[in-house]
């Protein structure tokens, strides 16, 4: 493994996204080979010891997964009430994080990754990553859910902007809804709906970003090919094994 900066080895190790790492390296917490390091040095993870308050940092290897999450399941390490978690699914674990937590009552895409710039690049505001779901709705009769998502939508004081919107009749008056939107508040979609009067029923994430779940079946996941990623890291602005080229713009 080549040199770095020693912020996106803390980053690739997933310990905290590159500017979060700057932060722990000025406050003298981020010891190389025992020695207090310094921003902007730079570092060989494979041949160096790198710690963080104490704890030693490993570095692992580069993995995306597509994964679909299926219903019940929570996106989470582990849950205090013994239900499956999205880990239970997969094989050697260590260092991947997900992208963008899916509720238990939520189906569809998740990606779990070791990069961790990635991952909070992906989860931040001002990226505005696009996330694309549907939904079986009801409530309203179809006609009206219509007009509706056409309507000015607050959540929490804050507009709630959809990319794109389609509404199609489902059964028993019920109706559904194909949302995208580019960012990811807690329960953005069903409080959204809850605002516009309707009830979501079940609810998947068809993509994220560039990467769509395609026909995996709940439960299996499968690796990003080459073309995904780097599809992915486009849009971030991010250059795999590198430090950004520029800086994001402000939106």
């Amino acid at each position: 493994m080549s040199e770095m900066r020693l912020q996106q080895a803390l980053a690739r190790a997933g310990v905290a996204s590159r500017r979060a790492a700057e932060d722990f390296i000025r406050a003298g917490q981020v010891r190389v080979d025992g020695m207090v390091a310094e921003l902007g040095s730079k570092v060989d993870p494979s041949s160096q010891s790198i710690t963080v308050k104490g704890k030693r940092v490993t570095i692992v290897p580069r993995r995306w997964l597509a994964f679909h999450k299926p219903l019940g399941v929570v996106t989470t390490a582990s849950d205090e009430q013994g239900r499956r978690t999205v880990f239970d699914f997969l094989t050697n674990t260590k260092g991947l994080t997900y992208v963008g937590r899916l509720d238990v009552m939520t189906t569809g895409l998740l990606l779990l990754t070791t990069d961790g710039e990635a991952v909070h690049r992906l989860t931040h505001p001002r990226y505005r990553i696009s996330r694309r779901y549907t939904a079986l709705v009801h409530g309203r009769p179809t006609a009206e859910v219509v007009n509706a998502v056409k309507q000015p939508v607050l959540v929490e004081r804050r507009p709630v902007v959809p990319t794109q919107v389609r509404v199609r009749p489902g059964h028993d008056g019920r109706s559904i809804v194909d949302l995208t939107l580019a960012e990811g508040r807690h329960h953005i979609v069903r409080r959204w709906a809850e605002a516009l009067g309707l009830k979501i029923e079940r609810l998947a994430r068809l993509s994220y970003g560039p990467i769509r779940l395609g026909d995996l079946k709940p439960g299996e996941s499968r690796i990003l090919t080459n073309k995904e990623m780097d599809d992915l890291y486009r849009v971030i602005n991010l250059t795999p094994g590198a430090e950004p080229a520029t800086k994001p713009k402000r939106r």
